[in-house]
């Protein structure tokens, strides 16, 4: 008990600065999150070439690139709700794959495998 009162007189004293806890990094809420990096006015070649990219958040490169030539970088992260963009089914896309429309090429049912069978 007489710690605390130690620690909060060095407080009120100014003679320790406050203990700080580590801050863990916020996790976003979808699983899915993705980014896009978007290059500045002067972006180099690296961020060119990734442009339109998209990323999970957690495999996103680190801005500035690794291969950044630019003084000074003034790429971004452009943020998703999902990584995935565009319809992917056909029913997503207004295309009904339902029912068969074409020709019937099966032969007459047969009972088995065997010649004999038939």
């Amino acid at each position: 008990m007489s710690i605390d009162v130690l620690k909060r007189a060095k407080l009120l004293f100014g003679k320790a600065a406050p203990e700080t806890k580590p801050v863990a990094p916020k996790k976003p809420a979808n699983a899915f999150h993705a980014v896009t990096i978007a290059p500045g006015p002067r972006a180099c070649a690296a961020a060119i070439d990734l442009q339109g990219k998209r990323f999970l958040s957690r495999d996103a490169p680190v801005l500035p690139l690794e291969k950044c030539s630019s003084g000074s970088c003034t790429c971004r992260y452009e943020h998703y709700d999902d990584r995935r963009h565009g319809p992917r089914r056909a029913r997503e896309m207004g295309v009904c794959i339902d029912g068969y429309d074409g020709e019937e090429h099966r032969d007459k049912p047969k009972r088995g495998r065997r010649k004999a069978d038939t």
